[in-house]
Protein backbone atom coordinates (compact mmCIF):
# COMPACT_ATOMS: atom_id res chain seq x y z
CA UNK A 1 0.00 0.00 0.00
CA UNK A 2 2.36 2.59 -1.56
CA UNK A 3 -0.58 5.13 -2.97
CA UNK A 4 -3.44 7.02 -1.34
CA UNK A 5 -5.33 5.91 -4.42
CA UNK A 6 -4.83 2.14 -3.01
CA UNK A 7 -6.08 3.20 0.62
CA UNK A 8 -9.05 4.83 -0.92
CA UNK A 9 -9.77 1.12 -2.69
CA UNK A 10 -9.39 -0.13 0.53
CA UNK A 11 -11.43 1.83 2.77
CA UNK A 12 -14.61 1.59 0.14
CA UNK A 13 -14.26 -1.81 0.96
CA UNK A 14 -13.46 -1.81 4.89
CA UNK A 15 -15.63 1.63 5.35
CA UNK A 16 -13.07 3.85 6.73
CA UNK A 17 -9.58 4.26 6.24
CA UNK A 18 -9.20 3.81 9.84
CA UNK A 19 -10.43 0.31 9.11
CA UNK A 20 -8.29 -0.52 6.30
CA UNK A 21 -5.33 0.32 8.15
CA UNK A 22 -6.05 -1.87 10.45
CA UNK A 23 -6.73 -4.85 8.17
CA UNK A 24 -3.73 -4.43 6.48
CA UNK A 25 -1.59 -3.73 9.68
CA UNK A 26 -3.40 -6.97 11.00
CA UNK A 27 -2.43 -8.89 7.88
CA UNK A 28 1.26 -7.75 8.10
CA UNK A 29 1.14 -9.64 11.93
CA UNK A 30 -0.45 -12.81 10.86
CA UNK A 31 -3.88 -11.97 10.83
CA UNK A 32 -4.54 -11.16 14.42
CA UNK A 33 -6.20 -7.03 15.02
CA UNK A 34 -6.66 -7.87 18.24
CA UNK A 35 -2.33 -7.11 18.19
CA UNK A 36 -2.17 -3.80 16.38
CA UNK A 37 -5.57 -2.46 18.50
CA UNK A 38 -3.56 -3.18 21.58
CA UNK A 39 -0.80 -1.27 20.19
CA UNK A 40 -2.83 1.64 19.09
CA UNK A 41 -4.20 1.95 22.37
CA UNK A 42 -1.05 2.22 24.42
CA UNK A 43 0.12 5.19 21.81
CA UNK A 44 -3.28 6.79 22.90
CA UNK A 45 -2.42 6.02 26.37
CA UNK A 46 1.15 7.61 26.46
CA UNK A 47 -0.08 10.14 24.16
CA UNK A 48 -2.65 11.23 26.67
CA UNK A 49 -0.32 11.13 29.69
CA UNK A 50 1.98 13.33 27.98
CA UNK A 51 -0.84 15.98 27.34
CA UNK A 52 -1.45 16.47 31.10
CA UNK A 53 2.25 16.11 31.71
CA UNK A 54 3.43 19.02 29.49
CA UNK A 55 0.62 20.78 31.36
CA UNK A 56 2.92 21.55 34.52
CA UNK A 57 3.64 24.90 35.11
CA UNK A 58 6.89 23.97 36.39
CA UNK A 59 8.20 22.13 33.34
CA UNK A 60 11.55 23.43 31.79
CA UNK A 61 14.18 22.03 29.23
CA UNK A 62 17.28 22.35 30.32
CA UNK A 63 18.11 25.47 27.33
CA UNK A 64 14.98 27.06 29.68
CA UNK A 65 13.40 28.53 26.20
CA UNK A 66 10.43 26.31 26.69
CA UNK A 67 8.24 24.73 29.19
CA UNK A 68 5.41 25.94 31.35
CA UNK A 69 3.96 27.89 28.69
CA UNK A 70 1.22 25.72 27.81
CA UNK A 71 -0.03 25.71 31.18
CA UNK A 72 0.01 29.42 31.06
CA UNK A 73 -1.70 29.19 27.45
CA UNK A 74 -4.65 26.80 29.84
CA UNK A 75 -5.39 29.06 31.99
CA UNK A 76 -5.29 32.67 30.58
CA UNK A 77 -8.10 34.31 30.86
CA UNK A 78 -9.80 33.66 27.49
CA UNK A 79 -9.10 29.72 27.62
CA UNK A 80 -11.99 27.38 26.01
CA UNK A 81 -12.93 30.70 24.17
CA UNK A 82 -11.52 29.64 21.21
CA UNK A 83 -13.74 25.98 20.70
CA UNK A 84 -12.14 23.25 19.47
CA UNK A 85 -8.75 24.91 18.09
CA UNK A 86 -8.27 26.80 21.26
CA UNK A 87 -8.33 23.50 23.18
CA UNK A 88 -6.40 21.53 21.03
CA UNK A 89 -3.73 24.52 21.06
CA UNK A 90 -3.55 23.71 24.36
CA UNK A 91 -2.85 20.24 23.90
CA UNK A 92 -0.48 20.37 21.00
CA UNK A 93 1.98 23.02 23.24
CA UNK A 94 1.85 20.76 26.20
CA UNK A 95 2.72 17.31 24.16
CA UNK A 96 5.69 19.48 22.45
CA UNK A 97 6.84 21.23 25.31
CA UNK A 98 6.85 17.68 27.37
CA UNK A 99 9.24 16.12 24.30
CA UNK A 100 11.80 19.24 24.83
CA UNK A 101 11.79 18.18 28.67
CA UNK A 102 13.16 14.55 27.96
CA UNK A 103 9.48 13.35 28.73
CA UNK A 104 8.10 10.37 26.99
CA UNK A 105 5.96 10.97 23.79
CA UNK A 106 4.91 9.22 20.75
CA UNK A 107 6.18 10.28 17.63
CA UNK A 108 3.66 11.28 15.33
CA UNK A 109 4.99 11.07 12.99
CA UNK A 110 8.28 12.85 14.68
CA UNK A 111 8.98 14.21 18.33
CA UNK A 112 8.82 17.58 16.58
CA UNK A 113 5.81 17.72 15.50
CA UNK A 114 4.52 14.79 18.63
CA UNK A 115 1.59 17.44 19.36
CA UNK A 116 -0.62 18.00 16.33
CA UNK A 117 -2.25 14.59 15.69
CA UNK A 118 -2.89 13.84 19.98
CA UNK A 119 -3.47 17.64 20.63
CA UNK A 120 -6.48 17.47 17.79
CA UNK A 121 -7.98 14.03 18.47
CA UNK A 122 -7.78 14.77 22.53
CA UNK A 123 -9.82 18.07 22.67
CA UNK A 124 -12.18 16.91 20.16
CA UNK A 125 -13.24 13.80 22.39
CA UNK A 126 -13.44 16.03 24.84
CA UNK A 127 -15.61 18.44 23.20
CA UNK A 128 -17.62 15.76 21.50
CA UNK A 129 -17.29 13.03 23.51
CA UNK A 130 -15.87 10.64 20.69
CA UNK A 131 -14.91 6.94 22.83
CA UNK A 132 -11.20 5.50 22.91
CA UNK A 133 -12.11 2.93 20.70
CA UNK A 134 -13.23 5.92 18.09
CA UNK A 135 -9.92 7.78 18.73
CA UNK A 136 -7.83 4.41 17.87
CA UNK A 137 -9.49 3.92 14.40
CA UNK A 138 -8.65 7.76 13.73
CA UNK A 139 -5.22 7.06 14.63
CA UNK A 140 -5.64 3.98 12.54
CA UNK A 141 -6.83 6.29 9.51
CA UNK A 142 -3.73 9.24 10.15
CA UNK A 143 -1.42 5.82 10.62
CA UNK A 144 -2.49 5.51 6.37
CA UNK A 145 -2.03 8.36 5.29
CA UNK A 146 1.41 9.06 7.12
CA UNK A 147 2.71 5.77 5.92
CA UNK A 148 2.08 7.02 1.93
CA UNK A 149 3.58 10.18 2.48
CA UNK A 150 7.01 8.79 4.35
CA UNK A 151 6.94 6.50 1.39
CA UNK A 152 6.60 8.94 -1.57
CA UNK A 153 7.99 11.93 -0.19
CA UNK A 154 9.65 12.04 3.72
CA UNK A 155 8.71 12.69 6.89
CA UNK A 156 12.26 14.15 8.30
CA UNK A 157 12.92 17.93 8.90
CA UNK A 158 16.47 17.55 7.66
CA UNK A 159 15.10 16.23 4.13
CA UNK A 160 12.00 18.16 3.86
CA UNK A 161 11.63 20.98 5.76
CA UNK A 162 9.20 21.51 8.94
CA UNK A 163 6.78 20.45 6.19
CA UNK A 164 7.67 17.18 5.94
CA UNK A 165 7.37 17.01 10.33
CA UNK A 166 4.24 19.57 11.37
CA UNK A 167 2.86 19.60 7.75
CA UNK A 168 2.73 15.90 7.99
CA UNK A 169 1.49 15.71 11.29
CA UNK A 170 -1.71 18.30 10.23
CA UNK A 171 -2.32 16.39 7.37
CA UNK A 172 -2.30 13.20 9.17
CA UNK A 173 -4.32 14.82 11.92
CA UNK A 174 -6.46 16.10 9.23
CA UNK A 175 -7.69 12.78 7.90
CA UNK A 176 -7.98 11.30 11.25
CA UNK A 177 -10.45 14.77 12.11
CA UNK A 178 -12.41 13.96 8.80
CA UNK A 179 -13.00 10.09 9.73
CA UNK A 180 -13.89 11.03 13.27
CA UNK A 181 -16.73 13.23 12.78
CA UNK A 182 -18.30 10.50 10.01
CA UNK A 183 -16.73 12.21 6.79
CA UNK A 184 -16.24 9.32 3.66
CA UNK A 185 -12.81 7.92 3.46
CA UNK A 186 -12.72 10.91 -0.15
CA UNK A 187 -12.93 13.44 2.95
CA UNK A 188 -10.32 12.44 4.87
CA UNK A 189 -7.87 12.15 1.91
CA UNK A 190 -9.73 15.75 0.75
CA UNK A 191 -8.50 17.21 4.52
CA UNK A 192 -5.02 16.34 4.19
CA UNK A 193 -4.16 17.30 1.22
CA UNK A 194 -5.82 20.88 2.24
CA UNK A 195 -3.58 20.24 5.40
CA UNK A 196 -0.24 19.77 3.24
CA UNK A 197 -1.08 22.48 0.94
CA UNK A 198 -1.18 24.90 3.73
CA UNK A 199 1.89 24.01 5.26
CA UNK A 200 4.05 23.71 1.82
CA UNK A 201 7.23 25.20 2.29
CA UNK A 202 6.80 25.58 5.84
CA UNK A 203 11.13 25.41 6.71
CA UNK A 204 12.83 23.61 9.61
CA UNK A 205 15.07 25.95 11.27
CA UNK A 206 15.73 25.30 15.09
CA UNK A 207 17.19 27.89 16.81
CA UNK A 208 20.59 26.48 18.59
CA UNK A 209 19.70 23.02 16.86
CA UNK A 210 17.18 21.88 19.79
CA UNK A 211 13.45 20.72 19.05
CA UNK A 212 12.06 23.57 21.15
CA UNK A 213 12.24 27.47 19.06
CA UNK A 214 10.31 27.31 16.97
CA UNK A 215 9.01 24.14 16.87
CA UNK A 216 6.72 23.80 19.68
CA UNK A 217 4.90 27.10 18.52
CA UNK A 218 4.67 25.35 15.17
CA UNK A 219 2.52 22.12 17.14
CA UNK A 220 -0.06 25.12 17.81
CA UNK A 221 -0.01 26.47 14.25
CA UNK A 222 0.15 22.34 12.62
CA UNK A 223 -3.30 21.74 14.57
CA UNK A 224 -5.05 24.22 13.95
CA UNK A 225 -4.13 23.77 9.99
CA UNK A 226 -5.56 20.25 10.60
CA UNK A 227 -8.96 21.58 11.87
CA UNK A 228 -9.18 24.07 9.18
CA UNK A 229 -8.44 21.11 6.24
CA UNK A 230 -11.04 18.57 8.00
CA UNK A 231 -13.68 21.45 8.34
CA UNK A 232 -13.56 22.24 4.78
CA UNK A 233 -13.34 18.76 3.76
CA UNK A 234 -15.95 17.82 5.72
CA UNK A 235 -18.10 20.55 4.71
CA UNK A 236 -17.90 18.84 1.12
CA UNK A 237 -15.01 21.38 -0.44
CA UNK A 238 -12.80 19.10 -2.39
CA UNK A 239 -9.13 19.82 -2.98
CA UNK A 240 -8.27 20.94 -6.34
CA UNK A 241 -5.27 18.75 -6.48
CA UNK A 242 -5.38 14.89 -5.60
CA UNK A 243 -3.54 13.65 -2.30
CA UNK A 244 -1.30 11.85 -4.23
CA UNK A 245 -0.12 14.88 -5.92
CA UNK A 246 0.10 16.65 -2.99
CA UNK A 247 2.38 14.45 -1.42
CA UNK A 248 5.13 14.58 -4.55
CA UNK A 249 4.51 18.27 -5.00
CA UNK A 250 5.54 18.07 -1.02
CA UNK A 251 8.20 15.90 -2.02
CA UNK A 252 9.66 18.41 -4.32
CA UNK A 253 9.30 21.53 -2.55
CA UNK A 254 11.30 20.00 -0.13
CA UNK A 255 14.13 18.84 -2.74
CA UNK A 256 13.99 22.51 -3.54
CA UNK A 257 14.66 24.33 -0.60
CA UNK A 258 18.35 25.13 0.17
CA UNK A 259 20.23 23.24 3.13
CA UNK A 260 19.91 26.44 4.92
CA UNK A 261 16.26 25.88 6.17
CA UNK A 262 16.32 22.17 6.53
CA UNK A 263 17.47 21.60 10.05
CA UNK A 264 21.10 22.91 9.29
CA UNK A 265 20.41 25.94 12.15
CA UNK A 266 22.05 28.20 9.25
CA UNK A 267 18.34 30.30 8.32
CA UNK A 268 15.25 31.28 9.48
CA UNK A 269 14.19 31.69 12.90
CA UNK A 270 17.81 30.13 13.53
CA UNK A 271 19.93 32.59 11.95
CA UNK A 272 17.63 35.96 12.98
CA UNK A 273 20.23 38.04 15.19
CA UNK A 274 17.52 37.74 18.41
CA UNK A 275 17.92 34.23 18.06
CA UNK A 276 22.18 34.17 17.99
CA UNK A 277 23.74 33.66 21.45
CA UNK A 278 27.33 34.66 21.93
Amino acid sequence: MRTIAEWLDAARQHGSLGAAALDWQARERGGDPSIPLALMRERLRVMRESAQAGLSPTLRSVSGMVGGQAALLAQAPFAGRFGLAGRAGVYALSIAEYNACMGKIVAAPTAGSCGILPGALLAAQEEAGFSDDELVMALFAAAAVGRVIALQATISGAEGGCQAECGTAAGMAAAALAQLYGGTPEAAAHACAFALMNTLGLVCDPVDGLVEVPCVYRNVGGVSQAISAAQLALSGVACPISLDEMILTMRDVGDAMPSSLRETGEGGCAACHACRRS
